[in-house]
């Protein structure tokens, strides 16, 4: 769907979906690895950031260091997506994240 969006014109929506998409691939690799994806706070129960999710699959070493950087900037690109700061990014940057999203998956399995 994110190509799809991509090739007509909409990166915006391209970005914010495969952005989606990385994020429950990290939730999967934490339930499969063993690390809580929430957190009890004032008795509640919150989920963890997909930074920080990131970051303790990194610790694990489930992957390594290169990717736990992409996945930053991948996040990133997300957020500038979902959050109206559509110029922080291009149609390219958003085609390259896809691909590296989709490498990223295909590699690291749940």
């Amino acid at each position: 769907m994110s190509e799809y969006f991509i090739e007509e014109g909409y990166k915006d929506p391209a970005a914010v979906m495969t952005g989606c998409v990385l994020e429950e691939h990290l939730r999967q690799l934490c339930e499969l690895n063993k690390i809580e994806v929430t957190f009890e706070k004032d008795y509640k129960f919150i989920t963890k950031k997909a930074n920080l999710l990131n970051s303790e699959l990194a610790k694990k070493n489930v992957y390594g260091k290169l990717d736990s950087k992409n996945i930053i900037a991948w996040l990133d690109q997300r957020n500038s997506a979902a959050h109206g700061k559509f110029d922080n990014y291009n149609k390219e940057q958003v085609h390259t994240m896809l691909n590296g999203v989709t490498e990223f998956i295909a590699r690291v399995k749940i």
